[in-house]
């Protein structure tokens, strides 16, 4: 089997993750998280639709990771969201930080609101 290091240029990769906290491009931060291939910082959780809002226009799809199990996000957020022109795709935040790391790596239009694990 002949393996290729994934190399994501100037891109903020998920590093890793732990309770409470997520490793971003080498930094660590505590909380949920909104990580976009350009910047990461902290997200309100799933009453704050306004930071995911604020990427319309510059991605396609959302991530939304919900910790340590798959769970619904609330109807509220989802529309909102999406009426904004954004996919939303909801997993657990270990899935959504690799998915995001993939599609990262291929130069896609993505970002990840992402609920720590516990």
């Amino acid at each position: 089997m002949r393996l290729t290091e994934i190399t994501y240029d100037n891109a903020q990769p998920i590093d890793s993750y732990g309770p409470g906290f997520f490793r971003i491009a080498g930094k660590v931060l505590r909380g949920p998280v909104v990580v976009t291939p350009w910047d990461a910082g902290p997200w309100g959780g799933l009453d704050d639709t306004a930071t995911p809002l604020a990427l319309a226009g510059k991605i396609d799809v959302l991530f939304v990771g919900m910790g340590t199990e798959i769970a619904h996000v609330p109807p509220a957020f989802r529309a909102a969201i999406e009426a904004a022109g954004i996919g939303v795709e909801v997993m657990n935040s270990p899935a959504a930080a690799r998915t995001y790391n993939v599609l990262l790596s291929e130069g896609r239009r993505i970002a990840a609101a992402l609920l720590p694990v516990v």
